[in-house]
């Protein structure tokens, strides 16, 4: 990421563990898209809270909150920091880019052995972790060519 885009970090799934209870009134939340996933739209209530002071003139951090629209006690908490002037749907988006990349790195666990390998020195781990995500992204953009060869082929036949 650029350090014009948010960064958001989980801590917690819980006040309690968050260390800092975020108590907003029901007008704070505001429903937004924390992206696409395999079952569509993921539309959940987010909030945030400035938490910072004025450390650094042009950023800010900020406490988000993301609530299940069909669980409201269902809250987790993020710390982002981004751009003084950054709306809360990019906020969430940024926060929605976890997903992603966790189920990339299950990906590449199950298919390349990203975690099969028992540490003994860092130059080995390091040509292990660069090898297994390199062929991960080999597979990656093999099978999203394959997908449009095969759209094409059924798109293109009488």
């Amino acid at each position: 990421m650029s350090s014009h885009e948010p960064e958001a970090v989980p801590v917690g799934s819980s006040a309690e563990r968050a260390g800092l209870p975020l108590i907003l009134p029901a007008t704070a939340w505001r429903t937004r898209s924390a992206g696409n996933g395999s079952k569509g739209d993921r539309r959940y209530g987010w909030a945030r809270a400035r938490i910072n002071g004025a450390r650094d003139p042009d950023a800010e951090y900020w406490r988000l909150a993301r609530r299940s629209l069909a669980d409201p006690t269902e809250i987790a908490y993020y710390l982002t920091h981004g751009p003084k002037r950054v709306a809360l749907a990019e906020l969430a988006r940024a926060a929605g880019a976890r997903w992603a990349i966790e189920e990339s790195f299950q990906t590449s666990k199950g298919q390349t052995g990203l975690d099969h390998y028992q540490v003994r020195q860092y130059t080995g781990w390091y040509r292990h972790i660069t090898l297994s995500m390199l062929a991960h992204a080999f597979l990656t953009v093999t099978r999203s060519k394959k997908g449009a060869n095969i759209q094409t082929t059924a798109t293109s036949s009488p």
